[in-house]
């Protein structure tokens, strides 16, 4: 919404007051005043958003989640309450944050949320706090008059005010007019002094009717009287009232203005029957003759339909099918009964025939709405508050529509005195009963919780010490956490021999293992050096990959030592033409060195060197630099928390510069299973990535699983685990895994992309077929019974640096493109000049950047092409 005021309502019940600034398109209500109801959004004009006031009350993230998932648009908190908010995932685009003094946090300054302040800002912090328009800026305060509200919406600020003090009124001075705060904003280059104003009808349809302009006069007129009514052009002295001479007036619904603040936009209802042209076989200005025949509706699609049913409803002639579907219930809903059926039938016989079968089914449904008194637009409200809840529902049919599900997990065999010790067990959850409580399995797609806060608090000191004594610290660091005493904190290249002493066979599968890697990551170079497109006559735009100059690769030692890490970042860095790669890895306890084989690894890279230290003073180190690291423009690599943490730290701290790949979290992998599964298979995937450690975490999903057979699975996960070198490991893992049991494939990948699984493996029939349609969210895929995972850690070709705890909703893995960066340019001849010098010149002259333009006119004159 851009109308540059925020109303703040006493409650939910002061229904007139509402109505009369509906017209601004959002409210403030205190959040004492409401009460969240199912249907909490609809005793307010369907133009309006409804944001809460939650500021100085004690608010918990329930209490957030309920009031998002309401509808509500936007929260306004203090600062304390925002940031618990955040740190517990919710979306900082639904928050306005108000602060007590003009200093925001970094973290608060690198989010979505708006922000609220009770003083005005320098023109530098307002530039920077509100992103150059991006970022929403609030203002509140109780001594605001009209000079000063006009003044700050003016500066670009969105002050705050109290309904009680505000009027639509055109004679109420003893208020302040919300016709001129939004006038004071507005600007224009048109020598008579109006502005361009757009014409819309509401929803569901929002077409576009016509272009008019305004004045100030008639657009607070129209605030008024709430009509649409503009300035006449042709009697320059007179306001136009749209449809006054025949009775056709426009309800005025909302009032907007483009970012520019030189167009307006009103959204206007229309009379049925009359459109917005002069010629009245037009309903808009656009030639669309959709008025040429009495009882026409406009629009398009469900618009169109919606108009044309309501019209139906009250005239279809008696014996029509139409009149039928009204009258006839049993008719109808036999109908729609029939066009469902026919809708799940239709994938066979290909996707248009779906489409088709779909139009069929809306078409009864907008029936059934319409003969209930539920139009479209009522629809489409309750469909914008399904998209902006913030939680997920469990999304069970209901029992009638479902097969009783005789599935249920074995009962546990009686208890052997050979019992082992340890126990190998996920829990089991039928996903796809109907009795399943949600909550459980909302448990089982979380991941265990990790404790941001209190690891930075450890991590944060180390930071500081290698900030401060770089090699010093590093040496003292390694010595305290990894019991190793070094002279050098770091190995530089040429590496010694008796480093990297390995046998022959572990070189070869190193070396097969980088070239398969090397091969596919190769393949994904840009296939030119230079891509170019002319964007317009004489106009040649560029775009080109350049390599990431200093790169640093963490890799993990501690319980797992990794030198598939080493290939799987310094291959893809190699092949990017990274200048200088650095590793990082400590050294074992045992020997005091580094791992032969991650050396062996760096010197086939040609690393520069390799950093003999771990955790977060080894990102420290490459982030900052010091007197024997260099400094790298991006760190990249999994690690525990502590290695995340600083990761995180470093990318947002502008004195590093340096980027990182992706939040990481621990190892994870999701298995969908059907019944012709290979049980010893799909026990070695889960068991693959539950040796990790304590925090791994594993998921199975099986598809129409009948009882033997998933006795079948946990037998096999629990003989294979027995005999693992890291059993105790796998055996805490599995206590927080889970198995889902659902009936259909289409089931499974539902919540398989709810969970966005480092590695999902396949082991399905014809597994082949769903990939990549089902799959939204995944890190990797490994497709039928004989892709294990294990293949793409080490030698497929695939990279296994790869998002986790959920982040492959937003990340890919580790790839070429990771270690590149891409930069356009320009190259404009006289014809490109031509072609766009003048659009150059307007728009940098609406901006004010004189500068901007004379740069374009200078060459222009001496072209000669003004």
């Amino acid at each position: 919404m851009t109308f540059p005021l925020l109303p703040l309502v006493s409650g939910q019940s002061a229904q007139e007051t509402i109505a009369a600034l509906a017209v601004v398109g959002h409210l403030l209500l205190p959040l004492k005043s409401v009460q969240i109801s199912k249907h909490f959004l609809h005793q307010f004009p369907s133009s309006v958003l409804v944001d809460i006031d939650a500021t100085g009350n004690s608010v918990t993230v329930d209490q957030l989640v309920e009031l998002l998932n309401a509808g509500v648009r936007q929260v306004v908190l203090d600062a304390d309450s925002a940031q618990q908010a955040l740190d517990s995932g919710l979306p900082s685009s639904r928050f306005a944050v108000q602060f007590a003094l003009d200093s925001v946090p970094d973290n608060l300054l690198q989010s979505q949320a708006a922000f609220v302040f009770s003083q005005e800002l320098s023109q530098d912090a307002l530039k920077k706090y509100g992103r150059d328009g991006d970022r929403v800026i609030y203002y509140r305060s109780d001594d605001l008059t009209q000079e000063s509200a006009n003044r700050l919406a003016a500066s670009g600020y969105f002050p705050i005010i109290s309904a009680e003090k505000l009027t639509t009124s055109l004679s109420d001075n003893s208020k302040i007019s919300i016709g001129e705060i939004f006038t004071a904003t507005l600007t224009t280059d048109r020598p008579d002094g109006l502005f361009t104003t757009l014409i819309t009808a509401p929803a569901p349809s929002y077409t576009a009717l016509g272009v008019v302009y305004s004045s100030v006069e008639s657009i607070k007129t129209a605030i008024a009287e709430k009509l649409g009514v503009y300035q006449s052009r042709k009697r320059k002295d007179e306001l136009w009232y749209k449809g006054k001479t025949s009775g056709a007036t426009q309800e005025l619904i909302r009032l907007e203005k483009d970012c520019d603040s030189d167009v307006i936009k009103f959204v206007v209802a229309p009379r049925d029957g009359f459109g917005f042209c002069h010629h009245p076989s037009n309903f808009t200005c656009f030639g669309d003759g959709e008025l040429k025949q009495s009882g026409e509706s406009f629009g398009s699609g469900l618009a169109k339909l919606d108009n044309t049913l309501a019209q139906r409803l009250q005239s279809a002639p008696e014996g029509s099918y139409t009149k039928r579907l009204f009258n006839d219930e049993k008719l109808l809903v036999a109908k729609l009964k029939e066009e469902l059926d026919e809708l799940i039938e239709a994938p066979k016989d290909g996707k248009d025939e779906v489409a088709w079968e779909c139009a069929d089914l809306f078409y009864f449904a907008m029936v059934w709405c319409i003969k209930n008194g539920v139009r479209l637009a009522d629809v489409e409200k309750n469909l914008d508050i399904k998209s902006s809840k913030v939680t997920r529902r469990k999304g069970d049919a209901k029992p009638a529509y479902i097969k009783e599900d005789t599935k249920e997990a074995p009962k546990e065999t009686p208890k052997e005195e050979s019992k082992p010790e340890l126990e190998y067990k996920m829990e089991v959850i039928n996903a796809g009963d109907k009795a399943t409580d949600p909550a459980l399995i909302e448990k089982a797609l979380s991941r265990p919780v990790q404790k941001t806060a209190d690891i930075m608090k450890l991590v944060l000191p180390i930071i500081e010490k290698v900030k401060k004594d770089g090699d010093k610290a590093l040496l003292e660091l390694t010595a305290k956490f990894d019991g190793v005493t070094l002279d050098t904190p770091v190995l530089k290249a040429p590496f010694p021999e008796d480093w990297m002493q390995i046998s022959d066979d572990m070189k070869e599968a190193i070396d097969i293992s980088i070239a398969n890697i090397e091969k596919f990551h190769a393949a994904q170079l840009p296939k030119e050096k230079i891509m170019t497109v002319e964007t317009a006559p004489g106009v040649f735009c560029s775009r080109f990959a350049k390599p990431i100059e200093n790169v640093g690769l963490y890799v993990p030692g501690g319980t797992a030592v990794l030198p598939s890490t080493a290939m799987m970042l310094g291959v893809p860095a190699k092949v990017a033409g990274c200048k200088n790669i650095v590793l990082a890895s400590p050294p074992a306890r045992a020997t005091g060195k580094l791992t032969p084989e991650v050396v062996y690894v760096a010197h086939k890279l040609g690393a520069k060197c390799i950093v003999m230290a771990g955790g977060a003073q080894a990102v420290t180190a490459m982030a900052y630099g010091t007197d024997s690291v260099l400094k790298c423009d991006k760190i990249l690599g999994p690690g525990n928390q502590f290695v995340t943490a600083a990761k995180m730290y470093v990318q947002n701290d502008t004195q590093a510069l340096c980027s990182i790949d992706m939040p990481a979290g621990p190892s994870e992998v999701l298995v969908v299973a059907d019944g012709n599964a290979d049980a010893d298979f799909v026990a070695s995937d889960l068991l693959s990535q539950a040796e990790h450690g304590v925090d791994s975490q594993v998921i199975l999903i099986g598809v129409g699983l009948t009882k033997a057979k998933l006795a079948e699975f946990e037998a096999a996960v629990a003989k294979q685990a027995a005999v693992l070198p890291r059993k105790e490991i796998v055996s805490k893992c599995l206590a927080h895994s889970y198995t889902l049991l659902v009936d259909t494939y289409e089931e499974a990948f539902k919540l398989s992309n709810q969970y966005a699984p480092e590695h999902l493996i396949l082991q399905i029939d014809d597994a082949a077929k769903y990939v990549p349609d089902y799959i939204e969210n995944a890190g990797s895929v490994f497709v039928g019974a004989l892709s294990p995972e294990s293949c793409g850690d080490y030698s497929s070709g695939t990279n296994h640096t790869l998002p986790t705890y959920g982040y492959a909703r937003q990340y890919s893995g580790v790839n070429t493109a990771t270690f590149q960066k891409f930069i356009t340019s320009q190259d404009v001849t006289e014809e490109g000049l031509k072609s766009i010098g003048k659009a150059v010149m307007t728009l940098a002259a609406v901006e004010g950047l004189e500068a901007h333009r004379n740069a374009v006119q200078v060459r222009m004159d001496k072209l000669g092409l003004l």
